[in-house]
């Protein structure tokens, strides 16, 4: 079972900011956007998200010191991190260290008495990109099913008089709450249960949006998508998503990059690997051929004598530096086809071959230009 404080690299009486601090110098080192997608990266960026998630609540911290890990699950209904992944270190990454404001409220700077509009929850998409959009960059447009504003209450949620202050928490949308325990008293602050945490009471709720004053429409967003992305690079749109709750302000939309699979190629960061069957005649006298490339194809010179696994280099057709750095390459590894099914002249040319090539391994590696002078003249007249 991981240590939450070995994991952030931090002592047990580390405060806040240290935590804090600890954890935005982790996150950053292994983000899977500066380690080429790494599986390994995008799992040491989840440890130490969740780690951070629980130490940087004195409420989860407090649990996890008294009972461990397990003590912070039965805390909340016994669910705890299983389903834990990506997106939602993500999302805690982007709340606590993303840019702009929108968090006084949580942090009580808002002034008692005055209602909550909470922001609408993230939305997080999956956009499924090929990899000549990846080398190219690409605008998408994609239907999504949003929270609008009510337009028949005025995104308020009531008709007639319109909201009301919540008697029970004034306004503030919370209370607290004291539990006792052989262990002593807890208490914690939770959303108001009269109001459901808004702060105000809608005693005539409208009948279109049933006092949530919003309602679901499709719309369609517009995605910009750089050259180089690989795939779970995530672009996150703020203020595009959901809106919240009575005029609350809209929340974000986070779409997460997945990069199809090509039959052609291989991705190797920034480099593309490409497989070139070759004939053993084109590796043993060299050829000219077009090959295909992420933008269509191009012209390559077959070296003679190329051997099976050898790499051609053609430099500048591979994929953009996401940070539009230089292009990568493209990497051709050569793979001499062997037939199968051969013909009576093929058999016959090949039978005249094999009485003046050299033995193997003996001679391998040196003397070439007299073995192929040979072959040259097992069939040139």
């Amino acid at each position: 079972m991981a240590d939450y404080y070995e994991t952030l690299g931090v002592s047990r009486g580390a405060d806040v900011q240290e935590i804090r601090k600890a954890y935005r110098r982790l996150a950053m080192q292994h983000h899977p956007d500066r380690n080429q997608g790494s599986r390994e990266a995008e799992e040491r960026f989840k440890e130490v998200t969740r780690a951070y998630e629980i130490l940087s609540s004195p409420e989860k911290r407090e649990l996890y010191d008294r009972y461990g890990e397990q003590g912070v699950n039965r805390g909340h209904g016994g669910g705890g991190f299983g389903g834990f992944d990506f997106s939602d270190a993500i999302e805690i990454f982007m709340r606590d260290f993303g840019s702009g404001g929108g968090f006084g409220d949580l942090f009580g700077r808002r002034p008692s008495g005055t209602p909550r509009s909470p922001g609408g929850k993230g939305i997080r998409l999956r956009l499924r990109l090929t990899l000549g959009e990846v080398a190219s960059g690409v605008d998408k447009r994609l239907r999504v099913s949003l929270l609008e504003p009510c337009e028949d209450c005025g995104a308020t949620g009531a008709l007639g008089s319109g909201p009301t202050l919540c008697p029970a928490c004034n306004g503030t949308g919370q209370e607290r709450i004291s539990r006792h325990s052989p262990l002593g008293q807890f208490v914690s602050v939770q959303p108001c249960r009269m109001c459901a945490g808004q702060g105000e009471i809608i005693r005539d709720p409208c009948p279109t949006c049933r006092g949530e004053g919003r309602v679901r429409e499709e719309s369609t967003i517009t995605v910009e998508v750089p050259a180089g992305v690989s795939t779970e690079n995530y672009i996150t749109l703020r203020g595009q998503g959901n809106v919240g709750p009575r005029g609350g302000p809209r929340g974000d939309i986070t779409v997460l990059i997945a990069v199809e699979d090509h039959p052609d190629f291989k991705r190797d960061g920034n480099d593309l690997v490409h497989e070139l069957h070759v004939t053993f005649t084109q590796a043993a006298l060299g050829d000219h051929v077009d090959v295909p490339t992420v933008g269509g194809s191009a012209p390559l010179s077959v070296p003679a004598g190329v051997q099976t696994g050898e790499v051609l280099r053609m430099r500048g057709l591979g994929l953009p530096d996401l940070d539009g750095g230089m292009k990568g390459d493209q990497l051709v590894r050569v793979v001499v086809w062997t037939p199968e099914d051969l013909d009576r002249r093929q058999r016959e040319a090949l039978e005249r071959l094999r009485e003046v090539e050299d033995p193997v391994p003996e001679h391998a590696g040196r003397g070439r230009r007299g073995f192929w002078a040979r072959v040259k003249e097992a069939f040139v007249p």
